[in-house]
């Protein structure tokens, strides 16, 4: 279970009005009502916070900061390195972890193949590669021989895993329901990753409403 206290709720609120706000004038995300964002960003970036017990990850192409800047805010332990190779979505990066006071965000602006972490990192978080191949062709680099690689896939990629090369092996799929508890407002949201991301709109609307009540 990942709870979440008021901070952390006013944050993630707050990133959505950063997120609408620009995306206006930098068209950060196809994604255009507020409402929309928290179940398509928000829900499916908080989906991976308890499958995260290290350290140090680095989000790859994390565009406007998904899952990187969810997460950062859910685990404020745990320190994420957020790469993007276009300098519009980095000035955005920047500003939400000013504006939010994220100490554990690192923005960079760089192609991930000419970027070298100081330290091996725990994990390669991302939500923009065409394959899982290319994900791991491009970000080996990043992660020592313990390091995990975690896609986030609206559909299981059964024939990607397949072309995996020798060595690298499936670890877990992450389609369990996973439970978000916000004190203040005792609601207890049940959030399904389901593998065609269909999700009720009454089902929607509770989410929304969760993570919207908290003035």
């Amino acid at each position: 279970m990942v709870i979440l206290t008021e901070k952390q709720q006013q944050q993630l609120v707050k990133y959505v009005e950063l997120l609408n706000k620009w995306n206006k004038a930098y068209n950060l995300t196809s994604v255009r009502l507020p409402e929309e964002m928290m179940i398509k960003h928000i829900m499916d970036s908080l989906v991976v916070a308890p499958h995260l017990p290290g350290h140090h990850y680095i989000d790859v192409g994390t565009g406007p900061g998904l899952p990187g800047i969810v997460l950062a805010i859910a685990l404020p332990d745990t320190q994420f390195v957020l790469l993007d190779s276009l300098g519009k979505r980095v000035r955005f990066l920047m500003q939400v972890k000013h504006e939010l006071g994220l100490n554990n965000v690192t923005p960079v602006q760089s192609r991930v193949e000419e970027y070298q972490p100081s330290v091996k990192l725990d994990g390669v978080l991302s939500r923009a590669f065409a394959s899982l191949q290319d994900m791991v062709d491009w970000c080996s680099h990043l992660i020592d021989h313990s390091g995990k690689f975690i896609a986030l896939k609206g559909v299981f990629p059964s024939e990607e895993l397949e072309s995996l090369p020798e060595g690298e092996k499936f670890e877990d799929k992450i389609s369990k329901s996973n439970r978000f508890f916000f004190p203040k407002s005792k609601f207890l949201l049940l959030f399904f990753f389901v593998e065609e991301n269909i999700v009720g709109r009454d089902f929607k609307d509770k989410i929304c409403l969760a993570l919207l009540h908290i003035q």
